[in-house]
């Protein structure tokens, strides 16, 4: 087995410099969204848990004989809106049909017209150039073994 890329990360012929390093950009721009998703996931997540955290406080508040404060907290705070007429889960869902949707229909579109749905081209020429070839631990796929060409 050559120890050479696979054709999933070999660029098709006739692909320029230019369009692989446009498509890392775009493919670069996705990864940054996934991470902006992921946090807006623990957004969600901790908005959701402060809820419920701050119910069980208001009905300490309650049993501790405070109840008018506990009342107005309940009533004006517990289970509010996050923004305009949503919580957390409608945030979320409107993100991933929409943006995040378009996002990467998009990226995977020109991945698909340009080189053939090809992923990480760039980051596979990168690798290429930057591993030391012949020496364990720097073979261009899994199961390659140094110098058993």
């Amino acid at each position: 087995m050559s120890d050479c890329p696979d054709a999933e990360h070999q660029r098709p012929d006739g692909t320029d410099d230019k369009t692989v390093e446009a498509l890392g950009k775009v493919s670069e721009a996705l990864e940054a969204i996934e991470i902006a998703r992921g946090h807006l996931y623990t957004f969600h997540r901790l908005s959701g848990t402060a809820d419920l955290t701050l119910g069980e406080g208001v009905e300490q508040l309650r049993e501790a004989g405070h109840t008018e404060l506990a009342d107005r907290i309940d009533r004006e705070l517990v289970g509010r809106n996050v923004l305009d007429g949503r919580w957390t889960f409608q945030v979320m869902e409107e993100y991933d049909d929409g943006y995040y949707a378009d996002f990467k229909r998009l990226e995977k579109q020109a991945r698909d017209e340009l080189v053939g749905g090809r992923r990480h081209l760039y980051e596979a020429e990168m690798k290429e150039d930057r591993r030391t070839h012949g020496l364990p631990h720097h073979t261009a796929r899994p199961g390659v073994t140094p110098g058993a060409e």
